[in-house]
């Protein structure tokens, strides 16, 4: 088998493994959406705006990797699982921003959100 065979190989499994995770990071936003939080607790509520401001910046980091250059000498497949281990650095990255130093959005939400479910 040649080093071509195994590249496009190796790149298409990868491809698949990214495929696949974004799927089910689908799969899991529409399901939260439609999660009534009209009975939630202080702490589900809370729980669930510190995951909407990790998830927001997640993707305010995930916008500001993309003004960096990438390497020139890296084939598709390692390209491929370098994005998706950058990925999984950016979702930690975030969730450990939020818990941390919030911006004060989860709060701002969890406020709004007990008026307009009169909690």
């Amino acid at each position: 088998m040649s080093d071509m065979d195994f590249t496009s190989i190796n790149s298409a499994y990868s491809q698949f493994i990214t495929d696949s995770a974004k799927q089910a990071q689908n799969a899991m936003t529409k399901a939260a959406l439609k999660t009534d939080m009209s009975k939630a607790t202080d702490d589900e509520l809370m729980t669930a705006c510190k995951k909407f401001e990790a998830y927001f910046l997640e993707q305010c980091f995930k916008e500001m990797t993309k003004t960096v250059g990438k390497e020139e000498f890296t084939s598709q497949s390692t390209s491929t699982l370098v994005d998706y281990f950058k990925d999984e650095m950016v979702k930690t990255m975030a969730e450990k921003s939020t818990e941390q130093n919030s911006l004060g959005l989860a709060q701002m939400l969890y406020e709004q959100m007990k008026r307009n479910y009169n909690l």
